[in-house]
C-alpha cells in the first residue's frame, strides 16, 4: 500500500494481541456482574441481556446507556479492571517489528476506554509505533457514543486526521466493523490471527483455510494472519 498521504487504523483486541485467550472471558464476567448491579437481574439472565444488547447496539455499553441511563465512565472503568492485565498480554514480536517498519501514519481505533488500551499498549511494549490512539471516549458525536461499527463516525475519524475514507485502511478482526468501513470507502484488511470459531462444547482456534475463515466478503479487500502482509500492498487499496 502507498503511505504517504494515508492512515493506517489498527484495532487493539484480537488484532494486535490475543485478547480471546482469557481477557474477553473475563471482560464477559465482569459486564454480567456490571447487568447485574444496576438492573438487579440473576447471573444467567442478566449475561443474556448484555449479549443481546451487544447483538442489538453493536456494545453492551450502547444499550445500557439507552434503556439504564448508565453513565459511560461508570461502565467502562467497571468492567476493565484486569490486576494482572500486562503479565497475561500475548502477541506476536514480529507483527510488531512489521508494524515498524509499515510506511505511513498509524493510529489505534479501539471500543476499548483509554486506560485499557494504553495498559495494553505498554504492556505490549507497542505504543511508539502509533501516532496516536482513538478510544470509545473519542468517538461522541452530537453528544452521543457512535463506537464501531457507525459509519458516520468512522467518517468523522477520517475527517478528524485530516485524510479522505478512500485514503484509509482498516486493520479488524470483527467483519462488521469492516463492512461499515468499506461501506464509506476504506480500504480493509481482515485479521484473522486470534479469529476463534464455536466448535464443540467451546470455542476455538479455527485452523486456516477451514471453515468460515476461509471466505473473503466483499467487502474484504484482504485477509491477513501476519501483520508482515501488509508491506506487500504497493498502494493504499483504491485510487486516492
Amino acid at each position: 500500500m502507498r503511505a504517504a498521504g494515508g492512515v493506517w487504523l489498527f484495532d487493539l483486541d484480537n488484532t494486535l494481541h490475543d485478547a480471546g485467550a482469557w481477557i474477553f472471558g473475563a471482560l464477559n464476567v465482569a459486564m454480567g456482574d456490571y447487568v447485574q448491579r444496576i438492573t438487579g437481574l440473576a447471573a444467567e439472565p442478566a449475561r443474556l441481556l448484555a449479549r443481546e444488547y451487544w447483538r442489538r447496539y453493536g456494545t453492551t455499553l450502547l444499550g445500557l446507556i439507552r434503556h439504564h441511563g448508565v453513565k459511560p465512565a461508570d461502565f467502562l472503568h467497571a468492567t476493565h479492571q484486569f490486576s494482572d492485565l500486562e503479565r497475561r498480554l500475548s502477541g506476536q514480536r514480529h507483527d510488531f517489528a512489521a508494524l515498524a517498519r509499515l510506511p505511513g501514519r498509524k493510529f489505534i481505533l479501539t471500543n476499548a476506554p483509554r486506560a485499557y488500551a494504553e495498559r495494553v499498549l505498554d504492556g505490549l511494549g507497542i505504543r511508539r509505533l502509533f501516532d496516536g490512539l482513538i478510544a470509545i471516549e473519542d468517538m461522541a458525536m452530537f453528544g452521543h457514543l457512535r463506537p464501531k461499527p457507525d459509519a458516520r463516525m468512522l467518517r468523522t475519524v477520517a475527517l478528524r486526521l485530516g485524510v479522505r475514507t478512500s485514503r484509509c485502511v482498516l486493520v479488524e478482526d470483527t467483519l462488521e466493523h469492516l463492512k461499515s468501513a468499506r461501506r464509506i470507502g476504506m480500504a480493509t484488511v481482515w485479521m484473522q490471527r486470534y479469529v476463534r470459531l464455536p466448535r464443540g462444547p467451546g470455542p476455538r482456534l479455527a485452523a486456516p483455510g477451514t471453515g468460515r475463515l476461509s471466505m473473503r466478503p466483499a467487502y474484504v479487500d484482504r485477509r491477513v494472519r501476519k501483520l508482515h502482509a501488509l508491506r506487500r500492498w504497493s498502494a493504499l487499496a483504491r485510487p486516492a
